[in-house]
């Protein structure tokens, strides 16, 4: 026993050394994740944006909109809209002398026009329709009291306290979905790990099946079980030099906050590199040359990702997609990191998905201890 604990700690140590210094290995744990970083955190950081962030609208305001122009910008930006000149899908055209036309009783057309169709459309119309309806409301209640209606007298009935409240309370805390450097770097820390585990750590298997290295391990005194953990130790190693690197520089680069659980958080991974190191290795065990190994890893560890929710949110999908997410392990990952990192949660709420990537690991383990092929 003591023999294959040590056999199997010396098969690690002298793979996960070669491993590291193999340029495809180099590439694909070093360089390319920060470059996945910076390119999809960039090009997303301003996607959703949660309840701070001001959505763009352009106001066409001729010069004589007069001091209910005014006053309608100040209500398009108090219902969380900022003022663009271009590069918004929201276009508000006030017409020409607005604030005399108001005043002089005449009809008066507001164009809202906005690119797509769906929720966010409507909830565009919701708001510009109340700021417009808030004026017209406040037009009114000066009249009665004020004649001309003045910039000032408007500024008094917004300040007047209301005979009618509407009291808000949340129903339940908000889980806005992260976006740009938030995703991207966790995102991309799942992909990447399990992308390794399924072309370099799966590949150098393969070759050293063809020339004939794991033969030479069969013939030595080595069980074929510390051969196995040796092997599976070294990818595990790879995948947690791979994702302490990611996380390192997604906080120093990119200024990720992993949370108030960062040790749970490395149990995740932990949890996780643990079962793609045993999905690497059984799909060489079954995986006729490198070609295929390279072709299925690649293939496979995209599309799980893809449907995991490592290149977008898995939140903004349709419920169908979320359940269907949750079928892979890049799904299980991304969850539990959402949940540790983004919605506040409590350890005990990713146990679960620990409990079931070790538990898949053991299995998927097991499975390639009986049929591992040395040859």
């Amino acid at each position: 026993m003591k023999t294959a604990i040590s056999g199997a700690l010396f098969l690690a140590r002298k793979d996960v050394a070669y491993l590291l210094r193999m340029r495809e290995a180099v590439m694909w744990v070093f360089v390319m994740p920060i470059v996945f970083f910076y390119f999809i955190g960039s090009i997303t950081k301003n996607y959703g944006g949660g309840p701070e962030q001001k959505d763009p609208i352009i106001v066409n305001l001729p010069a004589d909109a007069g001091f209910l122009g005014k006053r309608l910008v100040n209500g398009l930006e108090a219902r969380n809209y900022r003022i663009v000149k271009s590069e918004s899908p929201v276009t508000l055209e006030v017409p020409e002398g607005f604030t005399q036309s108001v005043l002089g009783g005449k009809p008066v057309v507001l164009k809202l026009t906005r690119e797509g169709e769906g929720l966010n459309a409507d909830y565009d119309q919701a708001r510009v329709g109340r700021v417009v309806y808030t004026l017209l409301a406040d037009l009114i209640v000066a009249e009665k009291s004020t004649s001309p209606v003045t910039l000032q007298s408007l500024d008094d009935v917004a300040k007047a306290p209301h005979m009618l409240k509407l009291d808000v309370k949340p129903a339940g805390k908000r889980k806005d979905p992260p976006s740009g450097f938030e995703q991207a770097v966790p995102g991309t820390m799942v992909m990447f790990t399990m992308l390794v585990m399924f072309t370099v750590g799966a590949s150098m298997l393969t070759v050293e099946r063809e020339k004939g290295i794991l033969r030479r391990l069969a013939s030595s005194p080595m069980p074929r079980e510390a051969v196995v953990a040796g092997k599976w130790a070294a990818r595990m190693a790879l995948g947690m030099v791979q994702i302490c690197f990611a996380m390192i520089t997604g906080s120093v680069l990119f200024h990720v906050n992993w949370g108030a659980h960062l040790g749970m958080v490395l149990l995740v991974m932990f949890a996780y590199a643990g079962l793609a190191a045993s999905l690497g290795m059984l799909l060489s065990n079954f995986a006729k040359n490198q070609r295929q190994v390279i072709g299925a890893g690649v293939l496979l560890s995209n599309v799980m990702a893809a449907i995991g929710g490592c290149m977008w949110p898995v939140e903004i999908t349709p419920p169908w997609a979320q359940r269907l997410a949750l079928f892979v392990p890049p799904g299980w990952a991304m969850d539990a990191l959402h949940k540790l990192v983004n919605f506040g949660a409590e350890p005990a709420a990713v146990i679960p998905h620990i409990l079931a990537m070790f538990a898949a690991s053991l299995v998927v383990g097991l499975i390639v201890a009986r049929k591992f092929r040395f040859q």
